[in-house]
């Protein structure tokens, strides 16, 4: 399990699928080598510079914070169950309730749609709010994920960036 990284007056809580087995090795939140959620961070504007998984403590410093819907490591997000996804998703509503940033990004419309029973979702803003906090689903930046460029993970999480 990975310690969740949150702080005080958060802007966004991002909220990845669950943690890989690279990241459980290390206790760091998408700390693939090729995960793309660092690069497109810094491409989008959230973060000066590029920041590496080891420098995760300094999210909140930018009103930034990580997560997971499933605490559970695995290989890929493939072997979660729906159980494990509903499971979570109202465990994110609990802690978005709890720590209450303005927005929660759920990295991964797929799980998105399994956590919340939103089988239509899609990337981008969503109507309904998750523990009072306005909800964005991103793409999942994770190197498996080719149907999204990193410059189009960075263009989605600009756009996020925009609203706030």
């Amino acid at each position: 399990m990975i310690d969740d990284v949150l702080g005080p007056s958060l802007d966004v809580l991002f909220c990845g699928i669950n943690p890989g087995l690279m990241s459980a090795a290390t206790g760091h939140h998408f700390a693939r080598p090729g995960n793309r959620f660092w690069p497109a961070l810094h491409l989008s504007g959230f973060t000066p510079r590029l920041l590496a998984p080891a420098e995760q403590h300094l999210l909140p410093s930018y009103g930034l914070g990580i997560t997971n819907v499933v605490a559970r490591p695995s290989a890929t997000a493939a072997e979660l169950s729906k159980q494990e996804l509903v499971e979570g998703g109202r465990r994110l509503a609990a802690l978005a309730e709890f720590v209450r940033p303005k927005v929660l990004a759920v990295l991964g419309v797929t799980a998105y749609r399994a956590a919340f029973a939103r089988p239509k979702a899609a990337v981008g803003p969503q109507e309904e709010a998750v523990g009072g906090a306005r909800c964005w689903v991103l793409p999942n930046p994770s190197g498996l994920n080719a149907h999204w460029t990193l410059d189009g993970i960075a263009g989605e999480l600009a756009r996020l960036r925009a609203t706030l």
